[in-house]
């Protein structure tokens, strides 16, 4: 079955809002370029990182809930937790 041109046009959306973010990330973990400076303030810190992550929330809105659903570890229902 052959994706629709929605479904790939938000996969490709999807894809460049994690390079960006995964670039932007890379370039100030490597001060390369400054979080903030007297000149422009905040704004490097929020074009690097800020616009992409914004970009990713209202293209997957649940991403936040299925990354922690990953970290966090589920609870045991209290009938697993006995052991006969």
């Amino acid at each position: 079955m052959r994706p629709t041109t929605d479904t790939t046009r938000h996969d490709r959306l999807l894809g460049g809002a994690l390079l960006w973010l995964l670039a932007g990330a890379l370039l100030l973990l490597t001060t390369l370029v400054p979080t903030h400076t007297p000149l422009l303030g905040w704004t490097p810190a929020f074009w690097l990182l800020g616009a992409p992550l914004a970009l990713l929330l209202a293209l997957e809105p649940g991403l936040p809930r299925q990354l922690l659903a990953l970290v966090r570890p589920r609870r045991r229902r209290a009938a697993q937790l006995i052991w006969n």
